[in-house]
């Protein structure tokens, strides 16, 4: 006999219902859609695989894969029909839909039945969050003994990341975790995201030289603002309702934070206008379109590499690439904003090694530089390593909310006895007031729909 099973209507064509190790298993498509003769089919999205659905012989429907590099799991028999051999992801993306249970692949948190992807950009999400915090206040720290060689420190980063990032690349690709299909990804798309960064990283530096300090983080909030804006046009999302004003709540509530830490807090300088705040969102855009194309770079690769999923590596290794080689083309830029002359770089990055690594005649202040340093340079990688695996997994907008609650997280943190950061601050209630907001957005943003359906859906 043959099994069968079936999904809600409201499910929507991308979830299928699927049950059984047969060759061709009744499948109960939801909606309205109902193969009529042999040569019809439509094509669904179900997790990561691209799925074909066609009429079989006795009125029954299989799934083709003409297009598809099927792992193992799967395999032809006469006529073309695919055996479902394992089905537990699919089976568990139907049955979450429906609000079944699957103890393999799902689990029932605070009434709200999560996936095991679910779950996974959950724990994401929380080690994003304590990396940017470790990352800031270890920043501030390794600023203390290289308080004379903040732009050393950025170059160092920028270029010796490019070397950690194609190490770890070429260990991947020996192990055959990296394959030649992903080394061929188109790189035009590597190039633009380095320009915007490097582009992002040089306006913003131009900006910082002259704008209160205060007003800095703030304005650099307005990256999630041109990141939704950017994947509505360019990744065709639609954001419901809810999730805007959550996003709202986060900019609200961020932005309540930090002008709470500052007495004097201003946009701009009265000369000055509004010209350097603009230069600030405009590198705040350069940033967030390098982020939605990193998205859009994961997305393609799916397709480009028959469902198979991108390493991270690939990413960050030829993204960083690009993003030196333009930084290096408009260093004499970038020095000249920092207040060093071009012609007294060479002097300056030597004094900064000697100061990062203490050799030579160092100053005093440099002893625990190796230190710091190299904690902070250590944090910094898996920050960014994390934030993109975050980025890949759930979108580039749910990365960037993470690290925007890591800002007045980061805060408090200055307000604990940490080593080498002098006195503790003290938070106003505005400050405490803000970080709430701030958490109640995420929360809006990322539960509200499920919850609403959730209602939808019960008796």
């Amino acid at each position: 006999m043959v099994p069968s099973t079936s999904c809600a209507p409201s499910a929507g064509l991308d979830r299928l219902c699927l049950h059984g190790c047969f060759t061709c298993g009744h499948i109960a498509l939801p909606g309205s859609y109902s193969p009529r003769t042999r040569t019809a089919s439509k094509s669904f999205q179900c997790g990561r695989w691209s799925l074909r659905a066609r009429k079989c012989p006795g009125s029954m429907t299989a799934l083709h894969a003409t297009t598809l590099g099927f792992p193992s799991r799967f395999r032809w028999t006469r006529g073309a029909v695919p055996v479902l051999l394992r089905v537990k992801e699919l089976h568990a993306r139907a049955s979450s839909s429906n609000g079944g249970t699957d103890s393999e692949n799902t689990c029932n948190i605070a009434g709200v039945w999560l996936t095991k992807k679910d779950l996974r950009i959950a724990v994401g999400a929380v080690i994003v969050v304590l990396f940017s915090i470790a990352n800031r206040v270890l920043y501030k720290m390794a600023l203390v003994p290289m308080k004379e060689y903040p732009f050393f420190l950025a170059l160092f980063g920028t270029f010796g990341y490019v070397i950690v990032y194609f190490s770890i690349l070429y260990g991947r690709y020996r192990a055959n975790i990296v394959t030649d299909e992903m080394l061929r990804l188109p790189k035009n798309r590597f190039a633009v995201i380095g320009l915007l960064e490097a582009l992002g990283q040089a306006l913003g530096m131009a900006a910082a030289a002259v704008l209160p300090g205060a007003s800095i983080p703030v304005l650099a909030q307005t990256f999630l603002i041109w990141q939704i804006l950017f994947s509505i046009v360019f990744l065709k999302k639609r954001y419901s309702s809810n999730q805007i004003m959550g996003c709202g709540l986060v900019l609200f509530g961020v932005v309540m934070a930090l002008t709470s830490t500052s007495n004097s807090f201003r946009i701009s300088s009265s000369n000055e206008g509004l010209f350097w705040p603009i230069i600030m969102i405009i590198s705040a855009s350069f940033q967030a379109g390098a982020s939605i194309i990193k998205e859009f770079v994961f997305r393609d690769a799916s397709e480009r590499l028959q469902s198979k999923s991108v390493d991270i590596f690939v990413v960050n290794s030829f993204g960083s690439g690009f993003q030196s080689l333009f930084v290096l083309l408009l260093l004499p830029i970038l020095s000249q904003i920092r207040g060093i002359p071009f012609s007294e770089l060479p002097g300056y990055v030597k004094d900064g090694a000697g100061c990062l690594f203490n050799i030579g005649n160092y100053h005093a202040d440099c002893y625990n530089a190796p230190l710091l340093t190299s904690s902070y340079i250590a944090m910094n990688l898996a920050f960014n390593i994390s934030a993109l695996a975050l980025l890949k997994s759930s979108s580039a907008v749910v990365a960037s909310l993470c690290t925007t609650l890591a800002v007045p997280l980061s805060i408090y943190m200055f307000t604990l006895p940490l080593p080498y950061v002098g006195v503790p601050a003290s938070l106003p209630p505005q400050f405490i007031f803000g970080t709430t907001m701030l958490i109640l957005g995420l929360a809006f943003y990322n539960f509200s729909d499920r919850l609403s359906k959730k209602q939808k859906g019960s008796p």
